[in-house]
């Protein structure tokens, strides 16, 4: 959220933290797009990699700076994609419909190095869900956001007219042990073999499980268990008396968001009985 008026400009997190010293160069490029104007937008913070496509990755790099160097700010520049507005100059405008709320944004052109409003489109465009996901499936992107024209804007509330639809990306991975107990199947801990050779720990996955499944995977992890972890070299946080370790023999297939490192947001499909270990991938 961004708030633009004589104060100056201040930015919050979607839980209503300050972020405002966390990126400087948003605060600039909203008061030199804004000039005088009072209004209150609603956006995402992005970090763009080369080819122009916003980067979890980089951005973790801005997160938890709250006063970062300008050196940081020079190498991992942010900005704000502006796509709705809450106020202007004093008028609330959160009871209008969608559409008349998307005018009122592109009216006041904003646009600059480090704050822009990402182009959006309707089926009169000739544009339907299934092109925009598979264009944003084209382009590396993460997935779509869906709308409905007449919607109003609901603060702080999950609306049922605005949808999300994340691209999933799948993925084989070596299930290396699990959190939990004999008894109890908190999450799954995952390997993938690296182009370097060696299996390495990519994340672990707590979701997607039916009951079923559950136990028929803490029957196969029990006859697989061992003492020590079968990585090569083992986070330190994966410690503990509910880190359980397995012999690297089962393969399985996740849905996940992104990989930056470490998977984020995976789903758990199932167990891969046709692939081997050494079939599994490095996540892209």
């Amino acid at each position: 959220m961004a708030v633009v008026d004589g104060r100056g400009v201040r930015l919050s997190s979607r839980n209503g933290s300050s972020i405002t010293l966390t990126y400087p160069e948003i605060s600039r490029g909203l008061r030199e797009a804004l000039g005088d104007r009072r209004v209150v937008l609603d956006g995402e913070v992005v970090a763009l990699d080369g080819a122009g496509r916003p980067s979890f990755g980089l951005l973790q790099r801005r997160m938890h700076a709250q006063r970062p160097a300008a050196a940081l700010v020079r190498e991992v520049p942010a900005a704000l994609f502006v796509f709705d507005v809450l106020a202007v100059d004093g008028e609330d405008v959160t009871q209008l419909p969608y559409v008349e709320r998307r005018a009122v944004l592109e009216e006041m052109a904003i646009a600059g190095p480090r704050v822009a409003v990402p182009p959006a489109w309707t089926a009169a465009d000739g544009v339907d869900g299934v092109a925009m996901l598979d264009l944003a499936a084209q382009q590396g992107m993460e997935g779509v956001v869906a709308k409905r024209l007449r919607s109003r804007y609901r603060p702080g509330e999950r609306s049922p007219d605005w949808i999300k639809h994340p691209l999933r990306i799948p993925a084989t991975l070596v299930v290396c042990g699990w959190i939990g107990t004999r008894a109890r199947l908190e999450a799954l801990l995952l390997a993938a073999p690296h182009p370097a050779g060696e299996l390495r720990y990519v994340g672990h996955v707590g979701t997607g499980f039916l009951a079923i499944s559950r136990r028929e995977l803490l029957d196969r992890l029990g006859v697989l268990e061992v003492s020590s972890s079968p990585l090569l070299a083992t986070p330190p946080h994966l410690t503990g008396e509910s880190v359980r370790w397995v012999r690297a023999e089962l393969v399985g297939e996740v849905h996940y968001r992104e990989f930056t490192g470490r998977l984020r947001h995976p789903s758990w499909r199932g167990l891969r009985q046709d692939i081997g270990v050494d079939e599994a991938q490095w996540p892209r």
